[in-house]
């Protein structure tokens, strides 16, 4: 392997052993934990997180939260207290672990998603879970692959290198997109060292278009909370996805977190113990209660926010 992906690798476990030192589930929290969704053994499970104060026949809306790790790194277990943390925001969340490059190349890590996806409409009422409100959250990797996810759900020019991928008619009620990356591109640079590692040494210019988010976005896209931090290497990626969306006519929020006097990284909102990553996700969260609220007020599809481009009051703290 690539000695700067393995240095990559290395970093990634460190830090996350570090920002989950120390935590413990929260009593008001129920796990359903390692329910498979596929057949791949460790490699495909999932867990379903809720209130514990939810009443028995309520349906909550479902967050599927897709990890990060540069598509070589990572499982459910990590990102577990990240997502109980948005399971006390009243949503029912599935948190998973998907196979891996460069064992499992692309597009094995998006239909892990789908079956994700396909379960949660399938089976999700048994824990909880409306299969008429689902939500998308990813970050970094998994930014990416949830926006590509958006992509094959609403474009059909994009959902034709998936063609087995997308449950008939669904689209994901809105997406929040964290340090994500959204085009992918053949380079020197880590990203460019980790997309080698996901499509293969062998992959041309069309694989690499396929992959990547920004050559699909049109005004179908769902609605975006797009966040990156002044720190975070990915920012520019965030930066293209915001021009792109505002051409689309798509309805986004754009947040960047961090000031120079207190500067914010890569993936800071898994750090619980930062309170401007309890910040962060509260406000996605409330991105998405508002899109319930419309969707209950309104029949037919899902209401989206009015298509002014930018929410007024995104700004940079």
């Amino acid at each position: 392997m690539d000695p700067v992906v393995r240095m990559f690798k290395v970093a990634c476990r460190v830090g996350d052993q570090a920002k989950n030192r120390g935590l413990t589930d929260p009593e008001d929290v129920a796990a359903h934990n390692d329910l498979p969704y596929g057949p791949g053994g460790r490699e495909q499970l999932l867990d379903v997180y809720t209130p514990r104060d939810r009443a028995p026949d309520a349906l909550l809306p479902v967050v599927i939260s897709v990890h990060g790790g540069g598509w070589v790194y990572g499982s459910k277990e990590p990102y577990r207290y990240y997502c109980m943390s948005l399971a006390r925001q009243g949503f029912g969340v599935v948190n998973f672990t998907y196979r891996l490059a460069p064992e499992h190349p692309h597009p094995s890590q998006m239909v892990d998603l789908d079956r994700v996806v396909r379960w949660t409409l399938d089976r999700g009422r048994a824990y909880g879970l409306d299969p008429q409100r689902v939500f998308l959250v990813g970050d970094s990797a998994g930014g990416h692959l949830a926006a590509l996810y958006g992509c094959i759900c609403t474009n059909p020019d994009c959902a034709r290198f998936y063609p087995t991928l997308g449950p008939k008619g669904f689209v994901p009620l809105a997406l929040a997109l964290n340090c994500g990356v959204y085009r992918l591109e053949k380079g020197p640079d880590l990203i460019g060292r980790l997309a080698l590692q996901l499509l293969g040494e062998w992959a041309g210019e069309e694989a690499y278009r396929a992959a990547s988010p920004l050559n699909f976005i049109t005004r179908d896209f769902p609605p975006t909370f797009l966040m990156t931090a002044n720190l975070d290497f990915l920012r520019p990626q965030a930066q293209l996805l915001r021009e792109k969306l505002g051409q689309e006519g798509v309805s986004y929020r754009y947040r960047v977190f961090g000031t120079d006097r207190h500067p914010l990284g890569h993936v800071f909102q898994c750090d619980l113990r930062l309170p401007q990553a309890a910040r962060c996700n509260r406000e996605e969260m409330a991105f998405f209660r508002e899109i319930c609220r419309r969707l209950d007020r309104e029949t037919g599809p899902a209401a989206r926010p009015p298509q002014n481009r930018q929410d007024p009051s995104a700004r940079e703290e």
